[in-house]
């Protein structure tokens, strides 16, 4: 029989900061969107019919800051939220430490250029110019 004599150490890695943040974002980031995009269904395609949506429908639409505020927070969400999923994915597949450092650069870079446009196409909208 052998007797122990010691303490024995082992390392464990707590998951960072950051991924924790990204994990409760998922989760809060998709109730936000059930309810945003259950809404802007059932404006634009239930109570509205699919023939009136037009470039005047959304003019009137979007001539109200609410509704502007209303789809920039849906576009925010809906763009952060796939991104963020999408990373999670390519994390479970790709094992390089910097091969994932440059992909989440690189999906950072398109995430911030995408809501950059996307923000000034729906701020600045102007049907007559």
């Amino acid at each position: 029989m052998t007797k122990l004599t010691g303490v024995t150490h082992r390392k464990v890695q707590v998951p960072s900061n950051k991924e924790r943040t990204a994990f409760l974002f998922m989760r809060l980031s998709g109730v936000f969107l059930l309810f945003l995009a259950v809404n802007h269904v059932l404006v634009q395609h239930v109570v509205n019919s699919v023939h009136d949506l037009d470039i005047q429908f959304v003019t009137e639409r979007w001539s109200s800051v609410t509704i502007k505020g209303i789809d920039l927070l849906l576009l925010y969400f809906a763009l952060i939220h796939g991104i963020n999923g999408l990373r999670n994915i390519l994390e479970d597949y790709v094992h390089s430490q910097k091969t994932m450092r440059v992909i989440n650069v690189i999906m950072a870079v398109f995430l911030v250029i995408s809501l950059i446009f996307a923000t000034v196409a729906i701020v600045t909208f102007n049907p007559e110019s």
